[in-house]
C-alpha cells in the first residue's frame, strides 16, 4: 500500500514547498527544520496504523480511561540527509529504537550509472516491532531495497515496515512496490514526482538534502 500524504490539503505542504524553494534551501537551519517537521507529521499518519489498547491512568482528580499503542518502534535511517529527518519520528515516538545505515552511491566511469555500497549497519532487534525505514528522498528505490533486506538479515523479522519519504519518484515507488510485494512493507511519501535525471536525482524534487542540511562533501 502506499500513501501520498499532499494528495490531501494540510500544512505538511508548506513544509513541502519550503524544502523545494531553493530561496529558502540557503538557510540550512530552516531546512534541517523543515526536515524534521515533516517526520513529526509522517510519524503521526504512521502512528493511526497501530494496534492500541485501553489503559488507566490516575490523574490529580480521578482515573481517566486512555488507549496507547500497543507497538514497539524502531526507526532506521541512511545517513547523512536522513538524521534530521529521523529526529522528527523521534519527538514523536521517543521510546523507540534506533537503527543506523551508512550508504552511499559509487558511480563508474560513466559518473552516470552506479552501485549502491553499504559501508556498516547499526540496529537493536527489530523481532516483532514497528521498524521506520525513512529516507528523505526516495530516487531509484534501490538502496531501500538492499537496506530494508540487510536490517531484517541483522536485527530479525519486524510485525511492519514503513517505508517514508519526504519526495519519491515513480520509479522508486514502482521498485520497491514489485520488489518488496510479498513483504508486510507500506510506503509513504510525501509526494510522487514523476520523473529522475541521468543522474537519478528526482525531477522536480528538492536536490541533495544531504548537501542542503550539512554541507556540500567532498
Amino acid at each position: 500500500m502506499v500513501y501520498i500524504i499532499n494528495k490531501e490539503d494540510s500544512v505538511y505542504n508548506r513544509f513541502l514547498a519550503e524544502l523545494r524553494d531553493k530561496e529558502i534551501q540557503k538557510d540550512p537551519l530552516r531546512f534541517r527544520r523543515n526536515l524534521e517537521r515533516v517526520g513529526e507529521i509522517m510519524a503521526y499518519e504512521i502512528s493511526k496504523t497501530f494496534h492500541y489498547s485501553s489503559r488507566k491512568v490516575q490523574t490529580p482528580i480521578d482515573v481517566a480511561d486512555v488507549r496507547l499503542a500497543d507497538d514497539e518502534v524502531v526507526v532506521a535511517s541512511v545517513l547523512r540527509a536522513g538524521l534530521p529527518f529521523h529526529q522528527g519520528f523521534l519527538n514523536y515516538f521517543d521510546r523507540s529504537g534506533s537503527a543506523f545505515i551508512s550508504a552511499r552511491r559509487k558511480y563508474k566511469e560513466n559518473h552516470i550509472d552506479f552501485e549502491i555500497r553499504f559501508d556498516s549497519i547499526y540496529t537493536p532487534s527489530l523481532e516483532g516491532k514497528q521498524l521506520l525505514l525513512v529516507d528523505p528522498m526516495l530516487a531509484t528505490g534501490a538502496s531501500i531495497v538492499v537496506a530494508y533486506h540487510e536490517l531484517l538479515k541483522q536485527g530479525g523479522r519486524p510485525l511492519h515496515t514503513h517505508i517514508a519519504a519526504i519526495v519519491s519518484s515513480r520509479q522508486g515507488v514502482d521498485k520497491i512496490t514489485e520488489a518488496l510485494k510479498d513483504e508486510p512493507v507500506t510506503i509513504w511519501t510525501g509526494a510522487v514526482d514523476e520523473r529522475l535525471t541521468e543522474s537519478c536525482y528526482i525531477d522536480p524534487g528538492i536536490g541533495d538534502a544531504g548537501d542542503l542540511a550539512f554541507g556540500e562533501k567532498l
